[in-house]
């Protein structure tokens, strides 16, 4: 039986060529970028290489680019560093209820720091409301970080009306781009943001490499300390392999964009119809018509995620959830309970399904076809 990956907004695989890139540096290249003799000289042509392109694909300056070890250390630095070093003008941030744990955890971490954070909802859309954040900024407001495209249910947040919004205002903007960087067109001039978070494991990169855009407006403090790296901002010894690799995903992200949109959306819609067609019931989470190509959020009545999960892996299907499974009890996604409430039974009967490299026509049919069984012979 043929093992199906549904789960590619989970991680995704590396494209061969990146990792025919990633060996060739790590063979050729071994020196430090912040050495002076020749092998460090290479290494920092490739890094600048690198930064170069990263801050050509959402239109950026070089010099406003921030390598890290992914998205959650992106995500901590541009809240973090920002809200620390922006303290004199006010302590208070916005985000929503529905961010990733990465930016959660970390505004409930500057709350025990003294900083004062109000979690905006979301309807059952899966969108925030820009008057809604129109109403909770205050004067004392010095950062606002919205997630540009659910990591649960796919659904595009109205990135560019916020930053419309905050035209006039001191507050940042931040936002996590983790899912939508590469499939959305993303320039940063346009929509208006100040900091945005990207991750290279999600566009079939390494993993361990991200990196965080940060305005030169943008006051911002290290939150790690050692050398001089990247501008003072994130001290460390730079990876320059995965840097490379990285670089060689965004120039593929880039060629086949278009592409892979097109046939994401194709694979979506061709596993809701196969779905329809098994007769089995189940109901879309979100606003399908304003999410991106490559995720969709299902809920299956009368099942749980856990027994969903387990019986999908037993038959060659990979996906997930953002409910917790521990030991016999599922814990609700927060993401599904900011758009359902927390007592709605969506809460812990949705699988999260997104689509990659990995797929083709017939076993994302296929995929469907064994869904199909499963759910009729779990709620029969």
């Amino acid at each position: 039986m043929e093992a199906i990956y549904l789960d590619h907004a989970a991680t995704t695989p590396m494209d061969s060529r990146v990792i025919s890139t990633i060996n060739s540096v790590s063979e050729s290249v071994f020196g430090n970028p912040s050495s002076v003799h020749s092998f460090g000289r290479k290494a920092r042509q490739l890094l600048d290489e690198s930064r170069r392109m990263m801050a050509t694909s959402i239109n950026a300056n070089e010099k406003e680019i921030i390598f890290t070890s992914g998205g959650t250390e992106a995500d901590n630095l541009a809240l973090i560093g920002t809200a620390i070093a922006n303290q004199d003008k006010g302590t208070h941030i916005i985000t929503t209820v529905q961010e990733h744990h990465a930016t959660l955890h970390t505004a409930e971490y500057l709350e025990r720091q003294g900083f004062r954070v109000t979690y905006l909802p979301v309807d059952e859309t899966g969108k925030v409301s820009v008057n809604d954040l129109d109403k909770a900024l205050t004067d004392e407001t010095i950062l606002v970080s919205i997630m540009y495209v659910n990591n649960e249910t796919g659904v595009i947040q109205p990135i560019r009306e916020i930053g419309q919004l905050l035209n006039e205002h001191q507050a940042y903007l931040h936002t996590d781009a983790v899912q939508a960087y590469g499939l959305l067109d993303i320039d940063v001039q346009e929509l208006g943001v100040d900091l945005l978070t990207v991750s290279s494991h999600k566009i079939n990169g390494p993993k361990g490499i991200g990196f965080l855009f940060a305005s030169t407006n943008v006051k911002i403090n290290a939150q790690q300390f050692g050398g001089e790296q990247e501008r003072k901002r994130r001290a460390g010894t730079e990876n320059v392999a995965g840097a490379a690799g990285f670089q060689k995903a965004v120039e593929l992200a880039g060629e086949h964009k278009a592409e892979r949109v097109d046939k994401y959306k194709k694979y979506k819609d061709m596993f809701i119809n196969e779905l329809e067609n098994g007769e089995v019931s189940f109901q879309v989470n979100g606003d399908l018509g304003d999410t991106i190509a490559s995720i969709v959020n299902i809920s299956f009545p009368g099942t749980n995620v856990e027994q969903l999960l387990t019986n999908f892996d037993l038959d060659g299907i990979a996906a997930s959830s953002g409910s917790a499974c521990t030991a016999g009890s599922v814990e609700p996604s927060h993401v599904l309970a900011a758009m359902f409430g927390e007592s709605d039974a969506r809460t812990t009967n949705s699988i999260r399904f997104s689509f990659g490299i990995f797929n083709n026509e017939e076993n994302v049919k296929e995929a469907a076809r064994r869904i199909v069984k499963i759910v009729k012979r779990l709620t029969a």
